[in-house]
């Protein structure tokens, strides 16, 4: 039964990708973990997988039509993608399985990924439920050329390469501020360039994961991957007539709620 409920969710990370431009991926490891019962550590691997496969579907929907921004997205790349590299090929294989005791409890690996995973949920709900969406350049408006701040689109860049490779999310509540506010981007180009961004990430990371010797059950995987793909797909297609903005609050939400149940189920009830 938990197993159509992740192949359903699936189809729900699609969906907020392509409305939002970002969000989705954030429930990926979650739901490989708690629905279809994937380690923590491998579920970021599927994540990045299935998250950069789903983006690229969504992403060559807005190049097609223009709305994404080769520049921008080089620029944000440039420190991202070796970040997000170096995490998946060199950090995180280091970090040894056990780290530390507290009582009965032992600090894994796996659990240090689902507690700084959930951290990052809260913070992005937080995101998301808090701040009205940034303005940015009306739609169908040039933004002017000095606008574009290159210190915050580096930083950013950096930053998100270093989630995107510890935790297997996107970052597209932090991608796509950053694309408004320090690129002046419009926002429906802002998700476009969003989903170019995360698709080129997550990939380059799962390509970290290949490296490490990482073994992976291609079947399930591809099958997970194409109940996201018919996601995306659709929230591509409804994203004509559905501003993300609208969806952001009540998605924030939901995203809190489960970074909560996270923290306490691993926190307060995870036992040796």
């Amino acid at each position: 039964m938990l197993h159509y409920l992740g192949y359903f969710a699936a189809i729900f990370i699609g969906l907020s990708l392509g409305i939002m431009g970002g969000g989705g991926s954030i429930l990926t490891v979650p739901v490989l973990v708690y629905l279809m019962g994937v380690s923590p550590v491998l579920s970021t691997a599927y994540s990045l997988f299935v998250v950069g496969s789903t983006s690229v579907v969504g992403a060559s929907g807005y190049f097609r039509k223009g709305l994404v921004s080769l520049k921008t997205a080089i620029v944000f790349l440039l420190p991202s993608l070796a970040a997000v590299f170096l995490v998946r090929k060199v950090l995180l294989p280091a970090i040894p399985q056990v780290l530390f005791r507290v009582g009965s409890t032992v600090f894994t690996k796996d659990l240090l990924v689902l507690v700084a995973f959930a951290v990052l949920m809260v913070v992005a709900a937080a995101s998301m439920i808090r701040s009205k969406q940034p303005d940015g350049v009306p739609d169908g408006a040039a933004a002017p050329v000095h606008a574009f701040n290159y210190p915050l689109i580096l930083g950013i860049g950096l930053v998100v390469g270093l989630l995107t490779g510890f935790v297997g999310a996107g970052g597209g509540f932090l991608i796509i501020p950053a694309l408004v506010l320090g690129a002046r981007l419009p926002m429906k180009l802002a998700v476009g360039t969003s989903l170019a961004i995360i698709s080129l990430n997550s990939l380059i990371g799962f390509t970290g994961d290949l490296s490490a010797g990482r073994a992976m059950d291609w079947s399930f995987l591809l099958g997970f991957l194409a109940f996201a793909l018919s996601g995306i797909v659709l929230g591509t297609y409804l994203a004509r007539f559905i501003p993300g903005a609208r969806l952001k609050p009540a998605f924030g939400w939901f995203t809190l709620a489960m970074g909560a149940f996270i923290l306490t189920k691993e926190l307060l009830f995870h036992h040796a």
